[in-house]
């Protein structure tokens, strides 16, 4: 599993002696506890029989030297013979399942390790009813002096933002900076260790997860796509949407043309992981899926890093509808998107360095003009 999605590089340097000898030592290593077993196991089940043989013995010398004696009759030898044959046959029995049982309790404990999971961000007990009546946001975001730590390292520090609804947003600096860890604490993906993200002036801690993320779009640098259909993943997060739904979301997304060129258009599997299309392609299709569900809050993490010019263009339409009237925070380091942006926000070792405008910012000598 670490080896094969990797081929290309294990075969880029020359590795592959060096892998299939590790997967050999892997294997010796499986057959020799496996050995171990074996021998425990051929030697524990005949000593178990060769007791019980011996067991019986016993019990046929002393009952017949009994017999002998007049102390006991035939009958009682017979009934006693009888019931401790029944006996060992399930003492037998119980040791055979020893091997079973081991793997059974093993097998629970991952089991049970999973189901007792805590999970870190948990559902309110008594949560706030999110939005309106249909559950929607306006996307109004306060971002409170937040503070986070992944172990013992502070990530984000005293972060204030005030993000009104409809504006977008974006997220500049240098990697390790913060930024997509900020982004993931919008979508609480983890909760802040520190302060408080306000949605619509609610704690997003009191409102129900699945509520609050119905509200979210994500779009990410590398798109994830499910093997299945075009349409199946365009329709992830709406699985009950209409064809004509789908069609208008992949239209909007600039994804319609390319898809129609397909030999199956909105049936055609796209294979593992979305292999069989261009990353270009895939990207338009990540987009189409957050239009279909109309977020209120959309995020877009490098949507446009990973892609040639041309079809930077033809993603950057496609932006252009997905983010008007929704609250947009975008993480970039290409022009393009930043100025689009309303605001922008430079990040240097999870603090605020500097926030304005793209012209405003590069008439300053700071961290956003070095950048």
């Amino acid at each position: 599993t670490d080896t094969i999605p990797g081929i290309r590089v294990v075969k880029a340097f020359a590795q592959e002696n060096r892998e299939i000898a590790r997967f050999r030592a892997a294997n010796d290593r499986n057959l020799a506890v496996n050995d171990r077993v074996n021998r425990v196991w051929s030697l524990f089940s005949p000593t178990v029989t060769l007791m019980t043989e011996l067991g019986l013995l016993v019990v046929w010398a002393t009952g017949i030297w009994q017999v002998a004696n007049d102390r006991i009759t035939v009958g009682v030898l017979a009934a006693f013979l009888a019931y401790i044959g029944r006996f060992y046959i399930r003492l037998d029995s119980m040791s055979r399942i020893v091997s079973l049982t081991q793997k059974a309790a093993a097998g629970a404990k991952r089991i049970f390790d999973i189901l007792d999971h805590v999970s870190s961000v948990p559902d309110p007990v008594n949560p706030v009813a999110c939005g309106d009546q249909k559950g929607r946001l306006t996307g109004r975001i306060q971002i409170r002096g937040i503070g986070f730590r992944y172990g013992h390292r502070a990530v984000i520090r005293g972060v204030d933002l005030d993000i009104a609804p409809g504006q977008m947003i974006g997220l500049v600096g240098h990697s390790g900076s913060g930024k997509s860890t900020l982004v993931n604490l919008i979508c609480r993906f983890h909760d802040v260790s520190e302060g408080a993200i306000l949605v619509d002036g609610v704690d997003i801690r009191r409102y129900a997860l699945s509520d609050y993320r119905r509200n979210i779009g994500l779009v990410l640098q590398e798109p994830f796509l499910f093997f299945g259909t075009i349409a199946e993943n365009i329709a992830y997060g709406c699985p009950q949407a209409t064809r004509t739904e789908i069609v208008k979301a992949a239209r909007a997304a600039r994804a319609h043309e390319f898809i129609l060129r397909l030999p199956h258009g909105y049936d055609s599997v796209v294979g593992e992981r979305g292999q069989a299309l261009s990353g270009g392609e895939r990207q338009r299709i990540s987009i189409a899926r957050a239009l279909l569900i109309d977020p209120r809050v959309l995020i877009l993490d490098e949507a446009t890093s990973s892609v040639d010019t041309t079809t930077e263009i033809e993603i950057q339409q496609a932006l252009e509808n997905l983010i008007r009237g929704r609250t947009t925070i975008a993480v970039a380091h290409r022009l393009s998107t930043l100025r689009r942006a309303d605001r922008l926000v430079v990040l240097d070792r999870g603090v605020v360095v500097e926030e304005g405008g793209h012209d405003e910012l590069m008439r300053r000598d700071g961290a956003y003009r070095k950048l």
